[in-house]
C-alpha cells in the first residue's frame, strides 16, 4: 500500500466529538469518533484465551446431527457453543452475548433440532432476525444440520410474494425463520398464529431494537401464549435494555463469551487522508491495484453513495456489486452469492444491509465514509479477520 499513496495520522487539533454547526444543509450523519481510533496495528491472535476442548462427536445430541456437522468440516465447538448448547437443549431460557462469526447460529440450532426430532411439523419454533440476508443464512444452516432428519423449515422475509408465503403456511413446518415486518403481516392476515409456537429465538436482538422492531417484537410476544422457552442472542448488552430483557426471559442462563476479536485488535487499521484537490473515488480505484485485495467490502453511508462507488469501480474494470435497502431480495442474494463464490471482487454496502453477514475470507474492509459511532466501526471492520485470520481495514478521512 505504501506504493499507492502515503498514509498518516490525521490531525486532531479540534475536539473529536465536535460537529460542524455552520453547515445547516442536511446530509449523511456526522461521525463522532476520534480519528486516532482508526489507526492501529494488529495484535497477534495468540492473545485469544479460549481453547476449544469439546469435540462435535462428544455432543449429547442425535448421531445424525453430529454427522452433518462433521461433514461440514467442524471438529470442535466454539466458545458460545460450548456454553449455550446444553442449557438450550434442557429447555432453559438463555441470554447469549456473542458476535457474528462466533458460531452462535449453530449454538441455538443444534439443540433446537435435537429437541424437534420425532415431533410433528406443527410450527414448534420461531426464529426472528433483523434482516432478510440473515434469515436466509439461518435457514441455510438449518438445512445443513437436518440432512436426512425429515425436519422442515420455512423462511418469510420482505421482498418476496406474500401470496406465496400464505400458501406455504398451509403446510406446517417445524421451524419458521423470518423478519419482524413480514411475520406481523402474515399474522394480521390470519395466515400465521403466534400462539402455535412454543420456542422463540431472537437473534441479533440489539440490531432488532436498533432497526425499530421493538413494537413488532412485543406484538409477537403478546400472541405467544404457549411459549415455553426463549433464547436471545445479542452482540452487545446495553444497560437500557436490561429491563426489557428481564421481561422476556425467566430464570435464564446468561452466556457471555469473549468472542476473541470483538475489539478488532487483530485487524490492521489505517487511515487514508484525502488532501485538498484529491478525489476519494480515484484513490479508491487505485487501491484495488494492490494484488492482495482479493475480497473487499466497501462501506458507504447512504444508498446513493453505495451506487456511486459501485459505478466508479465498475467503470475502472473491477468486478463489483452493491447491496442496500432499495435492491430487491433476489438481487441482494445474488450479489452476496457472487461475492462469496469469488465471481466479484468487491461488495459495496450500507451498514444495515451488511449487518449480520458471515462471509469468510474477506481480506479488506474500506470505510469510504467513516461510521457514525465506534460500535458501527467495530462491526464494519469485523467483516474481515475471521476464523483465525488477520485482516486490513482502511478509513477515508478528508
Amino acid at each position: 500500500m505504501n506504493s499507492l499513496r502515503q498514509k498518516r495520522r490525521p490531525r486532531t487539533n479540534s475536539r473529536p466529538n465536535q460537529r460542524n454547526q455552520s453547515n445547516k444543509r442536511k446530509g449523511p450523519a456526522v461521525s463522532t469518533i476520534d480519528p486516532r481510533l482508526f489507526v492501529k496495528k494488529a495484535t497477534p491472535l495468540a492473545e485469544v484465551t479460549f481453547q476449544p476442548s469439546i469435540k462435535i462427536e462428544d455432543l449429547n445430541v442425535d448421531a445424525r446431527i453430529k454427522a452433518n456437522l462433521l461433514s461440514k468440516g467442524y471438529i470442535y465447538l466454539t466458545e458460545i457453543q460450548e456454553r449455550a448448547i446444553q442449557p438450550v437443549l434442557e429447555g432453559k431460557d438463555v441470554m447469549g452475548i456473542a458476535q457474528t462469526g462466533t458460531g452462535k447460529t449453530a449454538a441455538f440450532l443444534v439443540p433446537i433440532v435435537h429437541n424437534l426430532l420425532g415431533k410433528a411439523p406443527a410450527f414448534q419454533t420461531l426464529v426472528v432476525v433483523p434482516t432478510r440476508e440473515l434469515a436466509v443464512q439461518v435457514e441455510e444452516e438449518f438445512k445443513s444440520i437436518v440432512k436426512g432428519l425429515n425436519l422442515s423449515s420455512a423462511c418469510f422475509i420482505g421482498g418476496t410474494s406474500v401470496g406465496r408465503d400464505i400458501t406455504r403456511l398451509k403446510r406446517p413446518s417445524h421451524i419458521i425463520i423470518g423478519t419482524p415486518g413480514r411475520l406481523i403481516d402474515l399474522a394480521r392476515q390470519n395466515a400465521l398464529h403466534f400462539r402455535d409456537f412454543k420456542t422463540l429465538i431472537l437473534d441479533e436482538f440489539d440490531r432488532l431494537l436498533d432497526m425499530g422492531f421493538l413494537k413488532d417484537i412485543k406484538t409477537m410476544l403478546a400472541g405467544m401464549t404457549n411459549r415455553k422457552q426463549t433464547v436471545l442472542f445479542s452482540a452487545t448488552e446495553e444497560n437500557n435494555q436490561k429491563k426489557l430483557i428481564q421481561s422476556l426471559l425467566h430464570n435464564q442462563v446468561d452466556v457471555r463469551v469473549s468472542s476473541g476479536n470483538v475489539s478488532g485488535d487483530h485487524i490492521d487499521q489505517e487511515v487514508i487522508t484525502v488532501k485538498a484537490g484529491e478525489k476519494k473515488l480515484d484513490i479508491l480505484v487505485n487501491m484495488f491495484r494492490d494484488q492482495t485485495f482479493h475480497k473487499v467490502i466497501v462501506f458507504a453511508e447512504t444508498k446513493r453513495g453505495v451506487s456511486q462507488v459501485r459505478k466508479n469501480l465498475a467503470h475502472a474494470g473491477i468486478k463489483v456489486d452493491e447491496i442496500h435497502g432499495n435492491k430487491s431480495q433476489n438481487y441482494r442474494l445474488k450479489a452476496l452469492n457472487d461475492f462469496k463464490s469469488g465471481k466479484i471482487q468487491a461488495l459495496i454496502a450500507t451498514d444495515v444491509a451488511a449487518r449480520g453477514l458471515d462471509i469468510s475470507e474477506v481480506t479488506h474492509v474500506i470505510n469510504f465514509q467513516p461510521p457514525r459511532d465506534f460500535d458501527s466501526y467495530i462491526h464494519r471492520i469485523g467483516r474481515t479477520g475471521r476464523a483465525g485470520k488477520g485482516g486490513k481495514a482502511f478509513t477515508f478521512l478528508n
